[in-house]
């Protein structure tokens, strides 16, 4: 069972954290370069987020989209 764990440990420690242990090395040269995946998550949800208003002013514009309290029935 102790090789069980240890192959577990083995596992997270020098294979999937591998990219991270290199971008925390990286960050003591560049800490653009190290926050590249932080930058490129904030521009998609920046993007999504104005995609989403987008959608919905098209939707407030055409008039079917319902705002009134009773749009749901457990409401009423």
């Amino acid at each position: 069972m102790k090789a069980f764990f240890e192959g577990i440990q083995y596992l997270f420690v020098n294979i999937l954290f591998a990219p991270l242990d290199f971008l925390r090395s990286l960050e003591l040269s560049s800490w653009f370069a190290a926050n590249t995946i932080n930058w490129i998550f904030m521009i998609i949800c920046a993007l999504a987020m104005v995609y989403w208003i987008k959608q919905l002013k098209i939707f407030e514009d055409a008039g079917t989209e319902k705002q009134d309290t009773t749009a749901h029935s457990f409401l009423k």
